[in-house]
């Protein structure tokens, strides 16, 4: 295989499981390197799960060294203790990829599903089954954090691109307004004169 051009590191987290996604990028093609989560025993103080969350990431980063890394953002819930923690765990997970000097873009849920189905609003089954089509992916996992996960480094990759699109249309619009100067160069005839 050859060395990949980007490798992207996905991050759904959580305080009793965080999942990550890590995926590599050649030309056209996407690959995935690693699909899974962390399980965190939720009788271990908040400290120690924060630092278990630390090290994976540490880990996931030493292993693959990505190329940037992609989160998902903490939604506005009701109950503000679990945003809190989970807050924490994501600012962990952060601090981790900014230790290593990895660039870190974060994403709202609502973003990585409408990237990923055309939906905002769809549930884990549906974006699972984008995934499954987009990646060619067989085997479901036991956690939909880890698909969760995945999807948050696919949408970053699909963010990715959009600079380029935008520059396309860009012309397309120029072109289109130089066509029109010349449609008048060439018509004079038929402006119409008030």
């Amino acid at each position: 295989m050859q060395k990949p051009a980007k490798i992207i590191l996905g991050i759904d987290p959580g305080t009793l499981i965080m999942g990550h996604g890590i995926i590599a990028i050649n030309g056209n093609s996407v690959q995935v390197l690693e699909m899974s989560v962390l399980k965190l025993s939720g009788k271990k103080d908040n400290y120690e799960r924060l630092q278990m969350i630390y090290q994976q990431v540490m880990l996931l980063v030493k292993k693959y060294k990505p190329h940037e890394f992609a989160i998902e953002a903490p939604f506005f819930g009701k109950n503000i203790q679990s945003m809190l923690k989970l807050g924490r765990a994501q600012g962990v997970a952060i601090a981790a990829a900014i230790s290593a000097g990895i660039p870190v873009t974060e994403y709202s849920p609502k973003k990585i599903k409408q990237s990923i189905t055309g939906n905002g609003n769809a549930d884990k089954e549906q974006v699972w089954k984008m995934l499954q089509h987009i990646l060619s992916l067989k085997e479901r996992p036991k956690h939909f954090d880890a698909t969760d996960a995945l999807a948050v480094a696919i949408c970053h990759h699909f963010q990715g691109k959009l600079p380029a699109e935008a520059s396309n249309i860009k012309k397309k619009v120029e072109k289109k307004e130089n066509s029109w100067n010349d449609f008048i160069v060439k018509n004079p005839h038929r402006l119409l004169k008030k």
